[in-house]
């Protein structure tokens, strides 16, 4: 790697605050330019040079208009950042425009689906447990999957909800930016029971600073047996991707629905169809506006429980779990 790329992907990681996978595609799109260069100086690159690469060059590479966005930036802000450091005098990168492309209109699990696939998973197997609370979270708080895979014990918080004792989450995605949001009921209940499974006792999930790895993995074979403990026990993004497939191939729904973010796309469509709150709802789905953070973490943590409990596709459906609440419900 070039030592001008290396000093500037550790200043957007440490200066900026990046994000490691920011950081991972940067470095890697910096280096294919390096390719295209072909040995010639970073510093002495054309904006004729910077134009061909984002352009033509990629196209060449087989790389669609949407997969080059990542490149452009990446050498915008390389040469923004050698320019303000005074290495270079003119910014080739200034005309580099992104290449226009059509917004694809997103696919979203229907609730019919959804019902099927929260039926799927087998109860009375660990692994069922853990699938049903992995599709609990995507289904019944709209995250992304690798907001579900960097998950600890820890980002669990209890609290008080009307006389009873409930979980908020703390989550972690995209930008590395947290967010608080409650659980609502029924996810609540999947997650207390994968939590006090007995299997998951005796698994060491422990990692380096006490926390414990939420999803556990159960069949990685590429790490020795003795070696497969806390940090390497966590459950891949991909994973998560493949839950969904599995179960739901199973429970026969369409393949073009059988995608974590067809979930999402379920959860942020049943609050708008629930008139939930425009403010509320962009806190809960992770899409608050820079300008409008102020006001969101003004929100009552009570108020968005509520909301989340009588909107959230759980209400929709019928589920084992639910069968459960309703049961717990009745009077004696």
């Amino acid at each position: 790697m070039s030592p001008l790329v290396l000093k500037f992907v550790e200043w957007k990681e440490f200066n900026e605050g990046s994000s490691k996978r920011t950081v991972e595609a940067y470095t890697a799109a910096l280096e294919r330019f390096s390719v295209f260069l072909d040995g010639r100086d970073l510093l002495q690159a054309t904006t004729d040079d910077v134009q061909l690469f984002g352009g033509i060059w990629l196209h060449k590479q087989g790389v669609t208009a949407v997969s080059r966005r990542p490149y452009i930036a990446a050498v915008r802000e390389f040469y923004k950042w050698l320019k303000s450091t005074g290495a270079i005098k003119d910014n080739p990168s200034l005309g580099l425009s992104y290449p226009k492309v059509g917004r694809k209109l997103p696919r979203m699990m229907t609730l019919a689906s959804a019902e099927k696939l929260m039926w799927a998973p087998d109860f009375s197997t660990f692994d069922g447990v853990r699938d049903a609370a992995v599709l609990s979270l995507l289904l019944g708080c709209g995250l992304r999957r690798e907001g579900v895979s960097s998950l600890n014990e820890s980002h669990l918080v209890q609290m008080d909800f009307k006389g009873d004792r409930r979980y908020m989450l703390k989550v972690v995605e995209k930008g590395e930016k947290e967010r608080s949001m409650p659980v609502p009921r029924e996810v609540d209940m999947v997650l207390r029971l994968y939590l006090e499974h007995e299997d998951l006792h005796k698994i060491d999930r422990t990692l380096a600073n006490g926390d414990k790895v939420l999803f556990v993995s159960l069949n990685n074979r590429t790490v020795p047996v003795h070696e497969y403990i806390g940090a390497r026990r966590r459950m891949a993004p991909k994973a998560i991707g493949e839950i969904v497939k599995k179960h739901g191939n199973k429970a026969g729904i369409p393949d073009d629905q059988l995608h974590p973010h067809a979930m999402r796309h379920l959860y942020g469509t049943e609050l708008l169809e629930s008139d939930v709150d425009i403010l509320i709802r962009q806190e809960l789905m992770g899409h608050a506006d820079p300008k409008s953070t102020a006001i969101y973490t003004h929100l009552a943590m009570r108020k968005k429980t509520a909301e989340a409990d009588r909107a959230n596709p759980f209400t929709k459906i019928r589920t084992p779990v639910g069968d459960l609440i309703s049961k717990l419900k009745r009077p004696s």
